[in-house]
This record gives C-alpha cells, structure tokens and sequence, in this order.
C-alpha cells in the first residue's frame, strides 16, 4: 500500500469514528428528551426514511468520489415515483412497471452526462438546470394532485418489515451498499473511478477513460434515483408530486458527511451510511420533539454547510499528512 493511500485511509477511518460519535450522541439526546424516540415504530420510520435518502446517496457517493455531481437525482427519484404509479394504475403489471421507471430514471442520467460529457456544460449548471425541468414536469402531469396506487403487490415492498422492525427498503438498500463497496474496493472500475476523481490527468495517462466512467456514473445515478422513487411511492402507497424535493441536497450532506471528499477522490459506502444515519436521526429527532417545519429546513441546510466545512478541514489535513509521510519516506 502506497504512503498516499494509507494517509488518505487514515483520515477516513478517523472521519467515519468522529461522525458516527456524533450519530450516537444525536440519538442519546433525542432519547433523553423523550424515551419513545427508540420506541420500535420511530425506528422503523427512521429505517423507512433511511432507505429513501440512502438509495440516491450510493449513487450520489459514486459520483462524488469520480469528481462529478448531480443537483437533479432528487428530481428524478420524484418524477420516477409518478411514472411507476402511473404505468401500475394503467393495468402494466407492477414488476415490468418498475423496470421500465428504473430504465426511464437510467435514460435521464444520460441525459446529464451528455450535456457534461458531449456540450461540456458545467455539472453543476446543467444538473440544476434538469432539476427545474424534472419537478415542472412533475407538477405539469400531476397538476400537484397525489396519485394513489391501489396494487396490493407493489404496495409490500414499501411495507413490508423483517420482525415487525426492519423494513423491506432498509434491507434493498444495504445490500446494494455492500455490493457497491465491493465494487470500490475490489475491482479495477472501482479504482478507476477513485483515480477520475482524484487527479483525471493521471487517470488518462495510465490508459482510464474518464468520459467513459462519467456516463455510467450518471446513468447508475439515475438508475438508482428511479429505484428510490419507486421505494417511496410503495411505502406511501401514492405518488407524490413533492416526493424528493430535498434528495439531492440530502444525498449530498449524508455523503460528505461519510468523508467522500466534495472534490471527489475519496470516501466509500460505510462512511455513507453513517452520514445517512446521522441526518435521519437528526430529522426524525427535530419532527419528535415538535420543532417546527420550517426551522428543519434551516437545521438540515445548516448540516449541509457544516458538512462542506468539515470537507474543507478533512482535505487539508488530508494535503499536510501527505506532505508530511512523503518527507518522512524520503
């Protein structure tokens, strides 16, 4: 193992205690303030809501550790939550409705990486630009109306629990964790997408495409955007026209959180279900104690400021540590 490596290993082994510290202390004074907090059913929600955030955060962590981001995954998940509901209540049966909505949700994050890849617009600009598309679009053939989804058989995913406790979604999302880990860790795509993300020139100059790894990255983002929306509307048994409004900007904080670096090289899975876990339990918290709706969105876009703080801190420590092993080797 390279002393670069190790550093970075170091710094995020240490980043992923410190958050998942301040996790168990969220949960403890939530629980001091009221000790149904960890009362069978709040779990259950929580592990509910986890499994939403958690979905788009995988394909969110993917893309932020190759360098690249996408403002519109949110959108997509929303607007893929209608198209599932749509196609069922039209007599499609529900498991072909749900791979054509996750083949739809793969064709929009194509979408994203052509603008990037092909007009070489900014992925900042050209994700927030298909954002504002995708919820119009939404409220457009909505006309900001719930739409229910009677089928019994879609509707057991969402509510479906293991032990009356874990909830189906739960489950879909940690074993895709442990698969995307060992993507990352365990095969040459995996370290193609560390060394894009990390320094692109030097990723060309060992023979990596990075044009070719950023179409799967956003093609597997919205992938997965789709399968969050379908995760949602089964678990509320309708589809809602304002349904992930604030997934990307949560995809994002739970990941930073996790220690992917926001400039892309760095960071793995686990990291990231510590971070999912860390804004859930602090939003399940707020609504438990009755703090009110609007100061959450304050406390939730706080975190996300403070996560892009401690991402600056952790990549300068990650800079000064390299520096210093590289001396020391030499």
């Amino acid at each position: 193992m390279s002393i670069k490596s190790l550093s970075r290993k170091l710094l995020l082994v240490s980043n992923n205690i410190a958050i998942l510290l301040v996790a168990i202390v969220v949960i403890l004074v939530f629980y001091s303030q009221n000790p149904n907090f960890l009362h069978d059913d709040n779990i259950r929600n929580i592990m509910r809501s986890m499994a939403f955030v958690g979905i788009l955060t995988i394909g969110m962590g993917m893309l932020l550790i190759g360098g690249e981001v996408d403002l519109s995954s949110g959108a997509v998940a929303g607007l893929s939550g209608v198209l599932v509901a749509m196609l069922i209540n039209t007599g499609i049966p529900w498991g072909w409705a749900i791979v054509i909505t996750i083949a739809f949700g793969a064709s929009l994050g194509l979408i994203s990486a052509l603008l990037v890849n092909v007009l070489g617009f900014m992925h900042f600009i050209a994700t927030l630009g298909l954002m504002s598309v995708y919820q119009g679009v939404i409220l457009v053939i909505t006309r900001n109306v719930f739409i229910p989804v009677p089928n019994e058989g879609f509707r057991l995913i969402g509510g479906t629990s293991f032990g009356n406790i874990v909830p189906l979604p739960f489950i879909i999302m940690l074993v895709l964790m442990i698969a995307y880990t060992l993507v990352l860790s365990n095969t040459g795509f995996g370290r193609s997408v560390y060394m894009c993300g990390g320094n692109r020139k030097s990723a060309r100059l060992v023979g990596i495409k990075p044009k070719k790894i950023s179409y799967f990255l956003y093609i597997n983002n919205g992938a997965l955007g789709a399968l969050a929306g379908v995760i949602i509307t089964s678990q509320m048994a309708t589809a809602s026209p304002v349904a992930g409004q604030t997934g990307s900007i949560d995809a994002i904080t739970a990941a930073v959180l996790g220690g992917v670096a926001f400039k892309g090289g760095s960071g793995g899975m686990f990291g990231c279900f510590i971070g999912i876990l860390l804004i859930n339990s602090f939003s399940a918290g707020l609504t438990f104690v009755g703090f009110p709706q609007y100061w959450q969105i304050v406390a939730r876009g706080s975190l996300l400021v403070l996560a892009l703080c401690l991402d600056y801190v952790i990549s300068g420590a990650r800079s000064r540590a390299l520096e210093h092993a590289l001396r020391s080797h030499n």
